[in-house]
């Protein structure tokens, strides 16, 4: 088996076999199928790139399909956002649909079910309805309308559709079995009477096909080979199956193609929601600016926070397709961010909490213009200069009086070196009538040779551009916000998720234009933002240079962290037995056991991995359990440090093949 073979996911796989099979190569066709009720986030990323992703792979067409069958929550601005965030992830689609588009086919297919006693317009009230349907564990009874004639049926659906009814007063119902273990298909709803104007058919409707008769048969028009959802939609199946059964007789010669529906987890995330009724509340209740707050899931919200589309991409590759429910620590999101700027983002120098220094034996009519360097991590991204004179700024937090010898910033009596310009010492402070400093005197010195531990970030005032910094942190205070029982989710929001200061830039940026990526050194990234005019730069902090959340996290009691080390120890334990047998294991056994050791790596901390770094070269078995355990602590947010990259780098510069393997995808 090639190890290309090896990395497929389960939905490829399932593909891999339908071709197989005899599938022909042409006949695959896939599509993303959002409802326009809102904008799309994070949790939807995980599909597009699902379904674009075996586009690509394939080179097979992916539909975009509006499921636009609710004109009561939808609207063109969610049409437009959803094509806008997908083209931004740089995917492209073959054919822009929408469900509406077959209203007129699905409505002869309802009357051609109904003159096969296979569907019934019902009139209980919706009370009666959902009594008659029974339970999970107690079959449903049948409606008292369930055997109208096939003429009655089809006069009360004819004049449902021309608008002679109330809604509610009518139904139309699948006949199917009310006795059914899958509650689904106990005689579902295919459709509602609504007088609501429609998006794109306007007025044209006065009934709507509901989701499960809807979807599956645009599929099926469509000719889609495989139907990809999230899991709450697996006892769908079934009906979705029934339904595209009973449409194939009428329609095999022009759709010869019968969709097959496979599901995969959905993306849940912590210290986020995911439901697009609960975002439209904090819209709505004025909670966040907008669908594009940065504090927002939002692809929109992201977007504007200086998210990349290689960012998003990378965090869904990393969080890889799986068939169960999992939540996601959003700090691999804000991981896959950061390793992306630090790639591509310019060095700036930029204050946030300015605090002035006078250096008193720098010349006061003297500036000078010193090379920065643009980006360290790229040698094609060249310098720039930036002006030094005899005020500057720095922040207030760099700066001590009195200091512990931890301390390598600014303090009296002490020296630091600013960042490409000179060596300078704190001689004095000049303090305010409540004691607040104002000022720090210091001297400077040419000698740049000199050794200091410390080395500060720094704007020339005289030079300094002013800018509005708008500081975002998580919106939810929770990890699970909305999955507390007995408590709202707005009960959690952060309300320190937003800070506006007034800061201090570089000369440098006065160009800078919306959309634009920065690393503020020592601060973070930053993005220029949308309201950013000719005569005011307004910028957002993407991310921290570290995960700042780490530090706040609660630590357990020692009672948890007993048998939470006992589980870490013995999962190393068990790991180190695998990987002492890994490379004389047959190839189809050595995939059972690296399932295993992904699945054990869960439970393992880097302190009880990092020893093992040290393995003997002769011990490659235990060398590539240790990669395998690694790829999953470095998914979960671990950052690479020096020691990490050594162990990859002899890895890769093994004779073992399957041990360079491993550590190549890393």
């Amino acid at each position: 088996m090639s190890e290309e073979a090896k990395a497929l996911h389960f939905i490829e796989h399932i593909v891999e076999e339908d071709l197989q099979n005899g599938m022909p190569k042409e006949h695959l066709r896939f599509r993303f199928p959002p409802e326009p009720n809102g904008y799309l986030h994070i949790g939807h990323t995980k599909a597009i790139g699902i379904s674009f992703g075996l586009g690509e792979k394939y080179n097979a067409p992916v539909n975009l399909r509006f499921d636009d069958t609710n004109p009561a929550k939808e609207e063109q601005e969610y049409v437009d956002a959803i094509k806008r965030d997908i083209a931004w992830l740089g995917y492209q689609w073959a054919n822009e649909v929408y469900s509406s588009d077959y209203f007129k086919q699905l409505y002869d297919w309802a009357i051609q079910l109904i003159k096969e006693g296979k569907a019934y317009v019902d009139s209980q009230s919706s009370e009666a309805m959902a009594e008659q349907k029974g339970t999970p564990t107690q079959v449903g009874t049948n409606s008292p309308f369930r055997d109208r004639s096939v003429d009655e049926n089809l006069d009360l659906f004819l004049r449902m559709k021309n608008g002679e009814f109330k809604a509610g007063e009518h139904i139309l119902r699948a006949k199917i079995d009310m006795e059914d273990p899958n509650m689904l298909m106990r005689d579902p709803i295919m459709y509602r009477v609504m007088h609501a104007h429609h998006h794109r058919t306007g007025n044209d409707w006065c009934i709507y096909p509901m989701y499960d008769w809807t979807h599956g048969e645009s599929d099926y028009i469509e000719q889609i080979s495989h139907s990809l959802c999230s899991l709450e939609f697996k006892p769908h199946r079934k009906l979705y199956d029934w339904f595209k059964e009973q449409v194939y007789p009428l329609s095999a010669s022009k759709y010869p193609l019968l969709p097959k529906q496979r599901e995969f987890a959905r993306l849940n995330l912590s210290y986020t929601i995911m439901s697009k009724r609960k975002l439209l509340k904090l819209v709505e209740e004025g909670i966040v600016s907008g669908w594009d707050d940065p504090r927002m899931p939002t692809i929109s919200g992201l977007r504007r926070r200086g998210y990349t589309p290689n960012s998003i991409r990378n965090f869904i590759e990393k969080v890889g397709v799986a068939k169960r429910e999992n939540v996601i620590d959003v700090s691999l999101l804000e991981f896959c961010i950061r390793e992306d700027l630090n790639k591509v983002a310019p060095r700036v120098m930029a204050v946030l909490d300015p605090l002035k220094v006078v250096i008193t034996n720098y010349p006061e009519d003297k500036e000078e213009w010193f090379e920065a360097e643009n980006n360290p991590e790229d040698a094609t991204a060249g310098s720039r200069k930036v002006p030094f004179s005899k005020e500057i700024y720095i922040e207030k937090n760099d700066f001590k009086e009195e200091a512990s010898t931890k301390f390598f910033r600014l303090k009296l009596g002490g020296e630091v070196r600013l960042k490409n310009a000179y060596i300078i010492k704190a001689e004095s402070v000049a303090k305010d009538a409540n004691g607040n400093i104002t000022e720090v005197h210091c001297t400077y010195s040419k000698d740049t040779t000199k050794k200091v531990k410390g080395t500060l970030h720094w704007v020339s005032v005289k030079h300094a551009v002013q800018a509005e910094v708008r500081e975002y942190d998580r919106l939810f205070i929770n990890e699970a916000p909305d999955n507390q029982e007995g408590k709202d989710f707005m009960e959690f929001i952060n309300p320190n998720s937003l800070k506006v200061t007034t800061a201090f830039v570089e000369p440098s940026l006065t160009e800078a234009k919306v959309g634009e990526q920065f690393q503020f050194q020592r601060l973070g990234y930053f993005n220029v933002d949308n309201d950013t005019t000719s005569n005011k730069l307004v910028f957002n902090k993407t991310v921290g240079l570290r995960d700042s959340w780490a530090k706040v996290k609660p630590k357990e009691n020692n009672n948890q962290q007993k048998p939470q080390q006992q589980n870490q120890r013995k999962a190393i334990s068990v790991i180190q037995q695998f990987g002492k047998k890994y490379t004389n294991l047959p190839e189809e056994k050595q995939l059972k056991v690296r399932a295993e050791i992904l699945e054990l790596a869960k439970d393992v901390s880097y302190e009880e991995l990092e020893p093992l770094f040290a393995t003997a070269v002769k011990k490659a078995g235990t060398r590539i359990g240790v990669m395998l355990t690694l790829s999953v602590l470095l998914e979960k947010g671990l950052e690479k440090n020096d020691v990490i990259n050594d162990f990859i780098t002899k890895a890769l510069e093994d004779k073992n093949e399957l041990l360079v393997a491993e550590a190549s995808k890393l």
